[in-house]
C-alpha cells in the first residue's frame, strides 16, 4: 500500500467518523481545530482505522491523552519537560516544535493532524508487511 492509498483510506475513515466530505480533509488539517473532532470522535476514528487497515492500535499509541494523567508530566496545566520527553517517545511522528514554546496540556489534541495519522499508519503497515514476510 503506497502513501496515497494510505492517505485516501485515512480520509475515508475521518469523513465517516466526522460527517465530512473527503475533500475537506487535508494532511495539515488538525482533527480538533479544523475538522471539529471531539474526544468521543477519537474512539470512532480508532475503530474505523483498525477495521480499514486490519490492525490493532494499542491504547494510547496514536492518541496518548492518558499520558497527561500521569503524575509529574503536567504541572499547572503545562506539560513538564519530562512530559514532553514521554510524549516524544510515545508519538515520535508528531511535530512538537510549536507546542514546546507554549506547552499547555489543553492544546495537545490540536496537534493531532491527518498527516500524523497517515505517517503513523504508513509505519505500522510497513512494519506489518515486513514482519509477515
Amino acid at each position: 500500500m503506497d502513501e496515497n492509498q494510505i492517505f485516501r483510506k485515512v480520509q475515508e475513515c475521518l469523513a465517516g467518523a466526522l460527517g465530512l466530505s473527503a475533500e475537506e480533509i487535508r494532511p495539515e488539517s488538525s482533527l480538533v481545530r479544523d475538522l471539529g473532532a471531539e474526544s468521543i470522535d477519537f474512539i470512532d476514528i480508532l475503530f474505523r482505522l483498525e477495521k480499514t487497515f486490519d490492525l490493532k492500535i494499542p491504547s494510547g499509541e496514536l492518541f496518548p491523552g492518558n499520558v497527561l494523567n500521569q503524575e509529574g508530566l503536567v504541572s499547572g496545566g503545562r506539560v513538564t519537560p519530562e512530559g514532553l520527553k514521554v510524549l516524544r517517545e510515545k508519538i515520535p511522528f508528531l511535530d512538537f516544535t510549536q507546542f514546546e514554546k507554549e506547552p499547555l496540556a489543553a492544546n495537545l489534541p490540536a496537534l493531532f493532524t491527518v498527516g500524523m495519522i497517515a505517517d503513523y499508519l504508513r509505519e505500522r503497515v510497513s512494519r506489518n508487511i515486513s514482519s509477515s514476510s
